[in-house]
C-alpha cells in the first residue's frame, strides 16, 4: 500500500495554480475567479469552462479529509476542454475547494497507510461543514463558505451539481437526489475495469432505494430518516438547493484504499447479533477516547480550535448511532452493509481520537502519547481486518471523473438546452 512521490494528492496552491495555467491557456473560454472567502479570509475559486447556460458544476474539497476530488477536478477541466461534445449547449464550472480553511488542516498529501492518513487527519464539526450546515444550523449562522456555495448554485442553476466525496476504505458509491436512469452500468463498469469494489451496503445510503448496485437515490423530504439521532440529514443540505432550479445533485464517493468486505450482496446470516456487537465495540471505543478527553480537559481550558471541537462533534454522535443501528436496522441485512457499518464502527472513534491527539501533541500534553498508541493500534487493526490495499491515485481520479462525465451525459439527455 504505497503512493510513488510523483503520485500524490495536489495541496489547494497546487490545484489553484493549475487552474490559474489553464485559464491563462484558453482565455476565451476559460475564466478562474474568486466567488467568496472563507471564515479565515482564503479565496474560493470557480474555473469556467464555456458559456452556455445549461451548466453542470462540480465542487471538490467539501471535506478536507477526501483528498481525491482536487485532481478529479483537474483531470475533468482538461478532458472538457479536449472533448468539444462535451461542451455541447452545457458549460462547465469546477469549485476547486468548497473548504480552504479544513483543507490547510488535513495534512496527508502522500499517505501511505491509514496510520499516515490519520496522523495528519481533520474533519470539521457539522455545523462547520459547507455542505452539511444547512441540515444543523439556522439560515442566518451558515459560515460564508455555505453562502458562496448556494450564490454559485443560485448564479448558474445547473442541471447537474456534482460534489466530489470519498472514503479512506471501503468501496465506490454514488448517491444521487434524483435518479439519473443508465447511470448504474458505466459506473459499474468503470469500477470493474479499475478493480474498485462497489459499496452496494453503504451504511450512508441505509434504506435508500438503488437504481444499480452502488448507485442510491436519496428519499423524498419528509421520509423517515434511516438513523434519527444524525443531525445532518442529507435533505436538508446544499446537495438539494439545486432542486430550486429543477437541477439535482450527485455524489461520487471514492475510495483511497480498497476493500472486497464491502460489496457482497449476499444476506448476513445473523445481521442482529453482528450490529449489536458492532454498536457495543462503538460505545467501548468512544469511552475510550472520551476518557482521555476528560482527564485533559482541565488542561485545555481555553482551547477550542477546529480540531477538538470536530473531535467532540464526533464523540457526540456515538450514542445516537450505536442506538439507531441496534432499534432500527433497515430491511434485508446483508453481508455489504454490516461490513459497511463495522468500518463506520472504527472510523468514528478512530477520527475523534486522530484528531484530539493532534491537539494534545501541539501541547506536549502527557496523555499524547496514551492517544498515539490508540491510533496506531486503531489504523492497523482496520486495515488488517478490511485487507485494505491501496487504490492507485490514477484509479481513484479515472473513476471519479468517468461517473460525472456519464453523469452529466445522462442527466443532460432530460435538461432543456438553453441559448
Amino acid at each position: 500500500m504505497s503512493l510513488l512521490p510523483e503520485l500524490r494528492y495536489p495541496t489547494l496552491s497546487e490545484l489553484i495554480a493549475s487552474a490559474r495555467a489553464l485559464a491563462a491557456l484558453r482565455p476565451g473560454l476559460c475564466t478562474l475567479r474568486e466567488v467568496g472567502l472563507s471564515r479565515a479570509g482564503r479565496p474560493l475559486h470557480l474555473l469556467s469552462v464555456g458559456h452556455a447556460r445549461r451548466a453542470v458544476l462540480v465542487v471538490a474539497g467539501a471535506h478536507a479529509n477526501e483528498p481525491t476530488g482536487g485532481p478529479t477536478l483537474l483531470v475533468l477541466a482538461e478532458r472538457v476542454l479536449g472533448e468539444t461534445h462535451l461542451r455541447d449547449g452545457t458549460s462547465w464550472h469546477f469549485l476547486l475547494c468548497a473548504d480552504p480553511d479544513g483543507a490547510s488542516l488535513h495534512v496527508t498529501p502522500a499517505p501511505r497507510s491509514l496510520l499516515e492518513y490519520h496522523r495528519g487527519f481533520f474533519r470539521p464539526a457539522g455545523p462547520e461543514q459547507p455542505e452539511w450546515s444547512p441540515a444543523v444550523l439556522p439560515a442566518h449562522r451558515l459560515p460564508p463558505e455555505t453562502r458562496a456555495l448556494t450564490r454559485v448554485i443560485d448564479e448558474l442553476r445547473p442541471y447537474l451539481q456534482v460534489t466530489l466525496h470519498g472514503t479512506e476504505l471501503g468501496g465506490s458509491w454514488v448517491q444521487l437526489t434524483r435518479d439519473i436512469p443508465g447511470l448504474a452500468e458505466p459506473f459499474a463498469k468503470s469500477a470493474a475495469q479499475l478493480h474498485i469494489p462497489v459499496e452496494t451496503g453503504a451504511s450512508d445510503a441505509a434504506g435508500w432505494p438503488a437504481s444499480g448496485p452502488g448507485v442510491h437515490v436519496m428519499p423524498e423530504p419528509g421520509a423517515g430518516a434511516a438513523y434519527p439521532s444524525m443531525p445532518d440529514d442529507a435533505r436538508h443540505s446544499t446537495w438539494y438547493h439545486a432542486h430550486r432550479h429543477g437541477g439535482l445533485t450527485a455524489v461520487v464517493e471514492v475510495p483511497m484504499w480498497a476493500s472486497d468486505m464491502v460489496d457482497d450482496p449476499a444476506p448476513h446470516p445473523d445481521p442482529a447479533a453482528a450490529i449489536r456487537r458492532l454498536a457495543r465495540r462503538l460505545l467501548r471505543d468512544a469511552r475510550e477516547v472520551e476518557h482521555v478527553l476528560a482527564e485533559a480537559s482541565p488542561r485545555l481550558a481555553g482551547v477550542d480550535g477546529p480540531l477538538l471541537r470536530a473531535a467532540r462533534w464526533a464523540l457526540d454522535l456515538v450514542p445516537g448511532l450505536a442506538a439507531d443501528w441496534t432499534h432500527t436496522p433497515p430491511a434485508g441485512i446483508t453481508m455489504a452493509y454490516v461490513g459497511s457499518v463495522d468500518a463506520f464502527a472504527r472510523r468514528l472513534p478512530l477520527r475523534a481520537a486522530a484528531m484530539l491527539w493532534r491537539v494534545l501533541r501541539e501541547r506536549d500534553d502527557r496523555a499524547a502519547p496514551h492517544l498515539e498508541r490508540l491510533v496506531e493500534g486503531w489504523s492497523e487493526a482496520f486495515a488488517e481486518r478490511f485487507r485494505a490495499r491501496w487504490v492507485p491515485l490514477e484509479h481513484q481520479v479515472e473513476h471519479q471523473s468517468r461517473t460525472v462525465v456519464a453523469a452529466a451525459l445522462h442527466a443532460r439527455e432530460g435538461s432543456p438546452r438553453q441559448p
